[in-house]
Order: structure tokens, then sequence, then C-alpha cells
């Protein structure tokens, strides 16, 4: 399967509503970091999607973009944040919707294209992190083939279905980066 890295589009709206919903099983994984949105919330969200791509808008989805398949199927989420802007230190991220592409390694190539813009399109950047939760042993495995080294472990601090979970970050250098 190709994939390519794109913004969002008029005709994904639909979809992305169903993606995202709050009953959808990723965001369990998601949640010890984001919130996640009641189904108003997620309709509002999109409803300002929908006035972002009407009014030609260039950052739609606000340092995120969507990775499709070769027929232009949604498939993963890839998002970024600053954790300090002064010194250059950005945090990447990826969201993996629906169950049927979990344990599919071919996300591990679209985070890697994700990361490859991320230093192209900021050449200031000289690392980049990634944070996920003890329990999330898919990311654990994404970091490290990647080639991101483990930095820090905060013991006991995510709390995800009333047990408490440790926080995992990693980081990459840009010239450890192949």
């Amino acid at each position: 399967m190709n994939i390519k890295l794109r913004n969002i589009q008029l005709s994904d709206l639909e979809k992305y509503l169903v993606l995202n919903n709050p009953k959808n099983k990723f965001h369990k994984f998601n949640w010890p970091y984001f919130k996640q949105l009641t189904n108003n919330e997620l309709k509002e969200y999109v409803n300002n999607l929908h006035k972002k791509i009407l009014n030609n808008e260039k950052e739609i989805l606000e340092n995120k973009k969507l990775i499709v398949s070769d027929t232009d199927e949604i498939l993963w989420e890839v998002n970024w944040y600053w954790k300090s802007e002064e010194t250059m230190w950005m945090e990447a991220g990826i969201v993996i919707f629906e169950e049927k592409n979990w344990g599919k390694w071919i996300w591990r190539n679209a985070f890697k294209i994700w990361i490859d813009e991320l230093f192209t399109a900021n050449p200031k950047i000289i690392r980049l992190w990634l944070t996920t939760w003890s329990w999330n042993i898919s990311m654990i495995k994404l970091a490290e083939k990647l080639g991101f080294k483990k930095e820090a472990e905060y013991i006991k601090a995510r709390i995800v279905d009333w047990k408490y979970y440790d926080s995992l970050s990693y980081w990459i250098l840009r010239e450890e980066w192949v």
C-alpha cells in the first residue's frame, strides 16, 4: 500500500467525524494526553474545519496532517506541538484511528514520513520527542524501531480506567535520524 501525507479536504470531513467518534477505541490510547471531545464538541470542531476549508485557510488542522492511502482513504493523523519553542524542542505523535490498522507496521512508514517532513520544514530543530505511556507497547516499539531513545520515565503519571501507568518520553537528534 502506498501512503501519502496531506492536509484535510472538504470531502474528508464526514469520514473524519466518524473516525473521531468519542466511542472509538483509539481514544483509550490517546486519552492520557488528549482530552476526549464529546459528540457535540466534535461536531463543532468539524464545523470549524469546514469553515476553514471554505475560507481557503492554509493551516486547517493546526499542526496536524492526514496520512492517506493511494485510494485517498484516511488511515492516520500525525501531529506535532512545541515542548519549548524557545529552544526549538518539538514533540511529534501519530493517531491510528481504526483497529483494523493496529499492528500493521506500515504506520511506522507513515510516522517516518512525518518525522522527515518535520525535520525538513524546520531546519533549526535539532531534536524531536515523542511521548507515550507504559501500556501502549506498539508506540514504544515504534519509537525504538525508528531509533528514538528513552529519555525519561515518569512513574504512575497517567491514569487510564482508574489504573496508574508510567509516562515514557523518547528523543532523537537530527544527526541521528536516518
